[in-house]
């Protein structure tokens, strides 16, 4: 694996037989990289200072479904996965969103359609909080398909971003039992409203959806078997 620093738009280069990916954001950053078999993007830093209150994006909070054909930044991804499921603290147990026994059980992927964000491929990419990075799945704009297998909500294939939500029950049932399931969705809430109002302060639109095939949304995504979607969250510029 190299790592180049980026200083153009978005190109692909070949060396010694492995592809490179180079990405330009406003910052210029060291942000994507490609090992032989899997596409890693390095996240911009999220923004701890913004400039709508708390209370401002409470009043605001709507669920949104008609959304502007208008790709969101790699920023405002960066800040919206953040909030879901960002490390706050001095390890990777501390998140933005509370969690049983600091245990984590959730994972989010970014469904991404094509010129969704600048930069990224289309496809379904998943979040690591502790690398603040996000790595490419399966590949291609599936909006249109997530939509088809979640009662033909129009909403899915008309977001440019749709955030799923996945649970892996095990990481908290290993300590508090068959409870455990219930405190998995408590985190899921939590972490479902982070994304809310940070999608307010953003000028973003969203809606929650809960009514989906799982196994259909789960052979879609090419999800780990473990990783069970929950809830699906649909982000772009409100029309």
């Amino acid at each position: 694996m190299r790592r180049i620093r980026s200083l153009c738009l978005p190109v692909f280069v070949g060396i010694a037989g492995v592809g490179i990916l180079i990405v330009q954001t406003a910052f210029s950053r060291e942000d994507v990289v490609e090992a032989e078999q899997e596409k890693i993007a390095r996240l911009p830093a999220p923004k701890l200072q913004g400039a709508m209150s708390l209370e401002e994006a409470i009043k605001k909070r709507r669920c949104v479904r008609k959304f502007k054909d208008k790709p969101l930044a790699l920023e405002q991804l960066s800040q919206l996965l953040w909030a879901a499921n960002g490390v706050t603290g001095r390890d990777v147990r501390f998140r933005a969103a509370p969690s049983a026994g600091a245990l984590h059980p959730l994972d989010f992927y970014a469904v991404v359609g094509k010129d969704s964000v600048p930069g990224l491929d289309a496809g379904v990419w998943h979040y690591n909080p502790e690398e603040h990075t996000i790595s490419l799945g399966a590949k291609g704009d599936l909006r249109d398909a997530l939509k088809d297998v979640s009662l033909k909500q129009r909403q899915i294939a008309r977001a440019e971003v749709v955030i799923v939500v996945t649970v892996e029950y095990e990481r908290t049932t290993v300590k508090y039992g068959n409870r455990g399931k219930r405190y998995a969705l408590l985190d899921a809430g939590f972490a479902a409203e982070n994304l809310f109002l940070q999608v307010q302060t953003l000028d973003l639109a969203s809606c929650v959806i809960g009514a989906f095939k799982d196994a259909d949304v789960s052979r879609l995504l090419k999800l780990p078997e473990k990783h069970r979607p929950i809830l699906i969250m649909t982000i772009g510029h409100a029309e």
